[in-house]
């Protein structure tokens, strides 16, 4: 970075590393905490525009195209790229792996086969055959290796990044800048800290030939826009990003394929050859010391928080460390948080149960619309990186039976689960909450329909310490006031969001769309999970009312619902990874020094202290228990739609005298659970829609399977089915509220949020009972019509 493009502020105070804003006047700019500039310059400087300066249009628009000082990419740090020529390099040296050559021989051998027992090669082949069948069996086999070649080199055209053109690069990121900077005016901000550690380690790679990859959250399709931004701006060799090739559509796709795209299958199913060349590519990647960027959620979360890891691409970057075929390599968390999300109202729309758009460029280019809007500033934070070839030796002494060459589909997984939960757990630590995070999160825990703005201040900035508390991370905004803060995430959330009521002596705010506005309380829970299953836990006595001592639990009993709900929510949560016993002891200590709670503890036999009793605090009770609520609030969603999901697995109950198959369709039967967890919402006995959402629904059902509760079969399509000694009975064709299923739902239900309409057992479960039965009853209906149809149209 030259001198004259990067200004450094003077800093009063070092309580953190100080920010680097990326804009789009051509400068970075060092942001050192506590420097008291304008709070505008440097963030929303835009580029040039034509109609109002000219002659600085053309100026930049002239230093970018013709490549000047930094913008040339000249001397970046990394591996060379974008030259003529790279993509043929690339293609001729995954053509020449010997994996994908080794298998082409293995497949054309094994057609070869086939071929000759089936008589398709003339004279069948026995012992031996003779000279001419042999000879024939050897020009079939070339014939089809010289084939799979060819339909290998087309997918492999199809696959790699052609990253050609340093003048294509240039104004590739010119664009992306411009756009990028005017939809999120504030700017794109990194750590300087985290930057110039990541270069020290980029020069270290460059000299050992060794690539970086970069595994970020995924929230927005902005997230490699705004890494490949950063490594551009601060020269360092641009990242091959991983992605779907449902996005590679008419000229979108071939510019992304240039700028740094591999296009990869949603689904590579069994094709053998199509596996063994993507594990080719990667290889060579790695073995040139190219960078990577994949995501490790694999799709982008429509929920906010971090999804469970997902194992495709990243099994295959760590078989080739792994397996020897390449040195070492190096992996980089990286967590991208936004202000606001460009595609949250569509993510809305599919969590609801609409069908996901297929990806086109006219919706791509619909999205300019968002570009004039004002959606705050990025935040893009950099992990410590660290070595994949280290991390697989340390596995290997901590779990001594785990074998050199990971022979096992068991060994693998394992291995994998543990480095996927170790980067979600790493981008959690270095995530920053945004103030548009903090004011959704207060807006959604708070009892009563409105906050005024003095109270929200408050909150914020009491839910800002307990962030940092929690070794979490609050967006540094130059030491402005809470105020200001609060009053530029209003504005990002806007109208839609967040409302005001008119005429009232003090600004009062409230939540116009919680469902939309949870995406970004969701941000923030991962901070507070181990304090919120707690919470949920104690509420299980305090919502039964009376005194003090009627409040109080056990902490048996306590341990008991935390370790039930942990495992509950375990597809939907990152937990420490201390043991349950460790994190809840942390917790409870915790709690009590803030004073949330109060724990009464005795001797033991040993001499040392246990608790017994856990109970809300004299002066927790005091402040209406404001703190106890928010932890509780947090939890409650998913507390709802866990119980949903175990109601809905009434409706597999199979109707008495039935001729219907057993098991049901599971796309149907998690629609049917959405339309009853709606039905319940209006009617009150759901006290959170957004606990509808398919994505949640999904994850509950997840953990039913893994718990043996339900058996889905592998088949088109997919069915489901209660495991039988899970199945309710039946009294007088009604399903009776007794059993373990029931039981279960009831566990879960002790958890919930006490509602107006819930405080009479005995009616909820004639209620709600009795509109399951009736979804239930559409979807035996709609089992035993479908072979029908089917049965009609195969005769037509």
């Amino acid at each position: 970075m030259a001198s004259d493009e990067t200004r450094l502020k003077s800093s009063t105070s070092a309580e953190q590393a100080p920010d680097l804003s990326i804009t789009a006047d051509d400068n970075v700019y060092l942001h050192a905490a506590g420097y008291n500039e304008s709070p505008e310059r440097g963030l929303i400087h835009s580029f040039a525009r034509f109609r109002s300066s000219p002659l600085d249009f053309i100026r930049e628009v002239s230093l970018h195209f013709s490549g000047t000082g930094w913008r040339s990419f000249d001397r970046h740090i990394g591996q060379p790229e974008f030259y003529a020529g790279f993509s043929e390099d690339m293609k001729t040296r995954v053509l020449n792996s010997p994996m994908l050559v080794a298998k082409v021989r293995e497949l054309a051998e094994k057609r070869v086969e086939v071929e000759a027992q089936e008589g398709l090669l003339g004279e069948a082949v026995l012992n031996g055959g003779s000279v001419g069948n042999q000879d024939r069996r050897a020009d079939r086999r070339v014939q089809i290796e010289e084939s799979l070649m060819q339909v290998s080199e087309g997918w492999t055209d199809a696959m790699i990044c052609k990253m050609e053109s340093k003048r294509f690069i240039r104004g590739a990121y010119y664009l992306t800048t411009q756009l990028l900077t005017r939809a999120y005016h504030q700017g794109v901000h990194v750590s300087s800290e985290e930057v110039l550690r990541l270069r020290a380690v980029a020069e270290k790679a460059e000299k050992n030939k060794q690539s970086i990859i970069f595994l970020p959250c995924h929230r927005s399709h902005v997230d490699y826009v705004s890494l490949q931004v950063i490594c551009y701006r601060l020269g360092l060799a641009l990242p091959t990003v991983v992605a779907g090739d449902n996005l590679n559509f008419p000229v979108l796709g071939s510019f992304l394929q240039h700028a740094g795209a591999m296009w990869i299958r949603r689904s590579f199913g069994d094709d053998q050859l199509y596996i063994t060349l993507v594990q080719a590519y990667i290889d060579t990647l790695l073995q040139c010391g190219y960078n990577l960027e994949c995501f490790v959620e694999g799709g982008r979360s429509r929920t906010g928080k971090l999804l469970p890891p997902k194992f495709g691409i990243l099994s295959y970057m760590l078989d080739s460390v792994a397996s020897g075929r390449v040195e070492d390599a190096i992996i980089c968390p990286v967590s991208t948080q936004y202000d606001k999300v460009i595609e949250v109202d569509s993510y809305i729309s599919e969590l609801l149960g609409q069908p996901k758009p297929k990806e086109n460029l006219r919706d791509f280019l619909s999205a300019s619309s968002v570009l004039s809007l004002k959606l705050g500033r990025v935040d893009v934070r950099f992990h410590e990186p660290w070595s994949l070839k280290s991390f697989i030796t340390q596995q290997r002494d901590r779990f001594s039976k785990l074998p050199q060459q990971l022979d096992t589909k068991e060994d693998r997984l394992r291995l994998l689960r543990t480095l996927g939960y170790k980067v979600l757990s790493e981008i959690n630590d270095v995530s920053v909450v945004m103030p548009t995070a903090l004011v959704g999160t207060v807006l959604l825990t708070l009892r009563g329909r409105g906050v005024g703005k003095s109270e929200l201040i408050r909150r914020v900035e009491w839910l800002s310490d307990r962030v940092r508390a929690q070794g979490g991370r609050v967006a540094h905004f130059k030491n402005l006031p809470t105020s200001v803060v609060v009053d530029r995430a209003l504005e990002v959330l806007g109208p839609g969001l967040v409302g005001l009521v008119p005429g009232l002596p003090e600004d009062t705010f409230y939540a116009v769309d919680r469902f939309q506005l949870s995406f970004y309380r969701n941000m923030t829970i991962h901070l507070f999970i181990l304090q919120s299953l707690v919470s949920a836990a104690l509420y299980t006595h305090v919502k039964q009312g009376g005194g003090p001592e009627y409040q109080r639990m056990s902490y048996g009993d306590l341990h008991a619902q935390v370790h039930f709900l942990s495992q509950l929510f375990r597809g939907e949560f990152i937990f420490p990874t201390e043991g349950l016993d460790a994190n809840l002891s942390k917790t409870l200590s915790g709690l009590e020094k803030d004073g949330v709670i109060t724990l009464s503890r005795s001797k033991t036999e040993s001499g040392e202290s246990a608790v017994d009793y856990i109970e809300l605090s004299a002066a927790e009770r005091s402040q209406g228990r404001e703190n106890f609520d928010f932890y509780c609030f947090l939890i409650w969603p998913f507390v709802e739609a866990a119980w949903l999901g175990a109601i809905s697995l009434m409706m597999l109950t199979p109707p008495p005298f039935t001729s219907t198959p057993q098991s049901l369709p599971l796309a149907s039967v998690q629609d049917a659970a959405q339309r009853l967890g709606k039905t319940l919402y209006h009617q009150g006995d759901l006290s959170y829609f957004e606990a509808v959402n398919k994505e949640t629904l999904k994850n509950a059902y997840t953990r039913f399977q893994e718990e043996g509760m339900i058996l889905v079969s592998k088949s088109s399509p997919v069915t489901i089915r209660l495991a039988p000694e899970w199945v309710p009975r039946r009294a007088d064709a009604d399903i009776v509220a007794h059993g373990p299923l029931w039981r279960f739902a009831d566990r879960i239900s002790a958890s919930r949020r006490e509602g107006k309409n819930r405080r009479d057992g005995a009616t909820v479960r004639s209620r709600v009972l009795a509109l399951v039965q009736v979804v239930g009853e559409g979807l035996w209906a709609d089992a035993e019509t479908a072979p029908r149809k089917r049965g009609g149209m195969a005769r037509l």
